[in-house]
């Protein structure tokens, strides 16, 4: 059907968190360090009228069942006794700490809390602020900072649990999901769009690859193009995402690493653009689902930048 005008009205928003996020020590040397999360609540803090707007949740910890919807069962018990044990590597860049267990199975929970929020009509729409990030992570692999996919396993669950046949997957992170697309890409009906900067790591996500379904729309971007030239890429890809498909949900894993300025990053967009971004996409869900939309942090390392970028991003959702 293509992506519908924007025609969206306010509703009630929910933040949904967990205290456990924090527990994943990675150290303050590490990119993805604990100081991501907290800026979250100190940047909403400076918006008093935004923290009265929102409905924040606590959420829940996801079970190792639920985590087997997409992973092998040996990996999630691999890094639940890793943790247990005191914590270890799952590779160079994806630590494992003591804590982890609890951080990672509290982020996949808040996301599932967040579609039995949406398919319960309660809060349609929500923002899941949690860490470690997800889209990297393959069924038998953390990589990428990322221990459990935490969108793909929303796709799954919203499937399992509430019968929603047809979802969309946006992720405008400047990695690709390569996680995420290997989750999802056998599943027919669960379209997944990345855009990300190219070359870069994970050295995945060509143009051309498409999965075995067709379902997966890559929109690889060179570095240091003008903003606009990224928001009209991933305009036109969910564009033909959506061409004679209506998501039952729309799923955003929103890494603000493609905020200028990043450390990990070369893309240029700015506050402003992650704001229309959000319109935009919460103004299709609205003509598309009855506004179900979640969205989960994904990356974002420049510290400050991430904390206004939730900010607009919560805002948005307004």
């Amino acid at each position: 059907m293509g992506i519908p005008p924007l025609a969206w009205c306010a509703m009630t928003v929910a933040l949904i968190s967990h205290s456990d996020s924090g527990r994943h020590d990675t150290g303050w040397g590490h990119p993805e360090h604990v100081g991501r999360i907290r800026a979250i609540p100190r940047a909403l803090r400076e918006h008093a009228d935004l923290m009265l707007a929102l409905q924040h949740v606590q959420g829940r910890h996801a079970d190792a069942d639920e985590l087997t919807l997409v992973h092998d069962p040996l990996y999630v018990r691999r890094v639940e006794q890793l943790a247990r044990s005191g914590g270890g590597s799952l590779d160079p860049d994806t630590l494992v700490s003591e804590g982890s267990w609890d951080a990672a199975t509290a982020g996949a929970g808040c996301v599932l809390d967040a579609i039995d929020l949406a398919f319960a009509g309660e809060t349609t729409r929500s923002f899941c602020a949690v860490r470690p990030p997800g889209h990297h992570a393959l069924a038998g692999r953390g990589m990428g900072f990322c221990l459990f996919g935490n969108v793909a396993l929303g796709a799954y669950y919203a499937r399992a649990k509430h019968g929603a046949e047809r979802i969309l997957i946006v992720d405008w992170d400047v990695h690709h999901g390569n996680g995420t697309q290997a989750l999802v890409e056998r599943t027919r009906d669960i379209h997944f769009v990345s855009m990300h900067q190219w070359p870069w790591y994970p050295g995945s996500g060509a143009a051309e690859d498409r999965g075995p379904h067709k379902s997966v729309w890559n929109v690889p971007m060179r570095a240091a193009l003008p903003a606009q030239q990224y928001v009209d890429a991933l305009h036109r890809a969910v564009d033909e995402a959506t061409v004679g498909f209506t998501p039952d949900l729309l799923l955003i894993s929103a890494g603000f690493d493609s905020l200028r300025g990043d450390p990990l990053g070369g893309f240029t967009l700015e506050l402003e653009h992650v704001a229309d971004l959000t319109k935009w996409l919460a103004g299709a869900a609205s003509s598309w689902c009855g506004g179900r939309l979640v969205s989960t942090l994904e990356g974002g390392y420049n510290v400050e930048r991430l904390g206004e970028a939730c900010v607009e991003h919560v805002r948005s959702l307004l």
